[in-house]
């Protein structure tokens, strides 16, 4: 038995009884804590579309994650490569479809409902 595990095993329980939290600090939200972080998520949702809104449904979340996917998988050349292999075509072929499902991505959008 070697003195780094006698030494783990003596600080296990401190450890685990949260030692290492900050003295004197509440591990719960405050109200500013929670303004906080919703004034910073609106911020994100303003300013990048494929966070959403309040407003976002299933299907506008759905079409932003397949879209950010496809164009991921476009521009990492090892990915396209996979796909090729997978699929037995061609690189350029495999771009194209892709191009192609970016358009309409989870087919088209579902009737609204009016109010």
């Amino acid at each position: 038995c070697s003195d780094r595990s006698v030494r783990r095993a003596r600080d296990a329980p401190r450890v685990a009884a949260g030692a290492h939290s900050k003295p004197g600090r509440n591990t719960m939200a405050t109200a500013a804590d929670r303004f906080n972080i919703n004034s910073q998520l609106e911020h994100l949702q303003s300013r990048y579309v494929g966070t959403g809104h309040a407003d976002t449904n299933r299907f506008e979340w759905a079409v932003n994650i397949h879209r950010d996917s496809y164009a991921s998988y476009y521009g990492h050349h090892t990915m396209l490569q996979y796909f090729a292999i997978a699929e037995n075509e061609s690189i350029g072929r495999v771009k194209y479809n892709m191009m192609q499902k970016m358009l309409l991505p989870c087919g088209l959008p579902p009737e609204r409902e009016e109010e």
